[in-house]
């Protein structure tokens, strides 16, 4: 048999195109992936800072609202230090967000 040479032929032309083709779109939706992927992130992170702000102004606006409690005897001025520390504590260990330990320390000043 008689071997071909110099340019493919027609089934070797569109081998070479079907390759091409499927190496780009491969490329193609993996470049659309990450962009999809890094607009996800970055609207994710922005909707937990506006969650982390809407929940500190509301803690503050709770506090605001609620009229000066009387002073309290010094047993009830400690246990709220007492509270406040046990939630910065639980804070500190990762177990509350900033937002939750505003609100809950909102809370206790209100007592």
């Amino acid at each position: 048999m008689r071997r071909r040479r110099g340019r493919p032929g027609l089934m070797g032309t569109m081998a070479r195109t079907a390759v091409i083709a499927g190496t780009a779109t491969a490329v193609s939706g993996g470049v659309q992936r990450r962009a999809a992927d890094k607009a996800a992130a970055q609207q994710q992170a922005a909707d937990q800072a506006a969650a982390q702000q809407q929940a500190v102004a509301q803690a503050a606006a709770q506090q605001q609202a609620q009229p000066a409690a009387a002073p309290a005897g010094a047993g009830g001025v400690d246990d709220r230090i007492a509270k406040i520390r046990e939630l910065g504590e639980l804070k500190a260990q990762g177990l509350l967000t900033e937002a939750e330990f505003a609100a809950e320390k909102a809370r206790v000043l209100s007592m």
